[in-house]
């Protein structure tokens, strides 16, 4: 992570997403929507944990 200044005040930003701003849209586009995916996949295995901790335990 780094700190960047934007025109909104300075935020918080990975090394990897300001590397993909520097290859073009379509390559920064593409690093979104790979992150959106991930981010959504641990999202749902940690409601799918949660709803049922007992299932994750045994295995079944």
């Amino acid at each position: 992570m780094r700190q960047i200044v934007t025109r909104g005040g300075k935020r918080w930003r990975c090394i990897k997403s300001i590397e993909a701003t520097k290859r073009g849209s379509a390559s920064r586009e593409a690093f979104g929507q790979r992150m959106t995916a991930t981010n959504k996949a641990e999202a749902q295995a940690i409601l799918r944990f949660r709803s049922n901790p007992e299932r994750s335990v045994t295995g079944k």
